[in-house]
């Protein structure tokens, strides 16, 4: 099957084409047509090629296409094309084999979203395609995704993607982890963020106008607010992002560039898998432009003994302490 993105738009200008028993379509014809349509539908010239066509009728006569019933039929020295059976379009036929996998495929990948903003849809969409299509006979599982289907405040993701995009100021009730009470928050919410499998909501607080950011599964209680008018952002939030790894920016902080020396049998994974968009790899060290923040942190932690932080001093003097930490508490339960 033709893999370009515009294959099923001529398959479907073509199946118009040979259905027409008032004209006669010659190659040239169908050229133009297919031309024409395509760039009115892509916004700029597209050209279609007498080689295109031709492997398009191809695919669409054979048994991996839709077996249609394409003939050729001579005028001079010339030749048309049309369907032999005047009842066939392949708007009628059922999906081969490779449009029910590349389908299958597709429903294994949207089955696997839980809790995202305005998808619950495809719960319904999922069940009637895999039983109108007779997709659902694969029982066993054959895919699977990194994700918490237990994880407390996902019933408030869909709340607040709408309070969102229709700019509704909320008050949202809530308990961070050090927090020995409850708070309330008055929110202008501007963003949702997902890492490490939660989810964080960023927005502006109204009692000192500062970007904040709360994680979704801390929160207790969220409210709208009609009375108090919303505040637009002007963070470009890919920006806001670029600096640091996770969720935490100090807004006033500055960049630094981190240096890490990894064993060489772990440094192959970290070339494969970059702790951040600006890691540079030279003379056997890793270098990153970012920000020091917890999630940094957590990340050089979690890599145990295989990587030395060589700089900067400061954040090597702070893993220096959380290990020295965590040396004296296994010391001290063996005592």
């Amino acid at each position: 099957m033709a893999t370009n993105k515009h294959a099923l738009i001529r398959y479907k200008l073509l199946d118009k084409c040979f259905s027409n028993k008032w004209k006669k379509y010659f190659i040239a014809d169908l050229i133009a047509y297919c031309t024409s349509e395509l760039s009115a539908y892509v916004g700029s010239e597209t050209k279609v090629s007498r080689r295109q066509l031709l492997d398009d009728i191809t695919f669409m006569r054979s048994e991996a296409g839709y077996q249609a019933p394409i003939v050729s039929m001579k005028e001079g020295k010339r030749v048309y094309y049309r369907y032999g059976s005047v009842d066939f379009s392949i708007l009628k036929q059922p999906l081969n084999p490779a449009e029910q996998e590349q389908i299958q495929q597709t429903l294994e990948t949207l089955g696997r979203i839980k809790g995202m903003p305005q998808l619950e849809w495809l719960n319904t969409v999922q069940a009637k395609l895999s039983s109108g299509l007779k997709l659902d006979q694969q029982k066993r599982s054959v895919i699977s995704f990194e994700d918490n289907e237990f994880l407390k405040g996902l019933e408030y993701l869909e709340p607040l993607y709408q309070n969102i995009i229709h700019s509704q100021v909320i008050s949202i009730n809530y308990q961070g982890f050090k927090q020995a009470e409850p708070m309330d928050y008055i929110i202008h919410p501007y963003f949702l963020k997902q890492y490490n499998n939660r989810w964080f909501l960023f927005g502006c607080n109204e009692e000192n106008g500062q970007i904040q950011n709360l994680a979704l599964d801390r929160i207790r209680d969220v409210q709208p607010l009609e009375t108090i008018t919303y505040r637009n952002s002007q963070i470009d939030f890919d920006d806001y992002f670029y600096d640091i790894v996770g969720v935490t920016n100090l807004v006033d902080q500055l960049t630094v560039e981190v240096v890490l020396k990894f064993k060489p049998n772990r440094l192959p994974y970290v070339l494969s898998k970059p702790i951040h968009g600006s890691q540079r790899y030279k003379n056997g060290l890793i270098y990153l432009d970012l920000k020091l923040n917890r999630e940094l942190e957590s990340i050089v932690l979690s890599f145990g003994n295989d990587v030395e932080v060589i700089a900067p001093v400061t954040f090597r003097d702070s893993i220096e302490e959380i290990v020295r930490e965590l040396f004296q508490r296994y010391s001290f339960s063996r005592s």
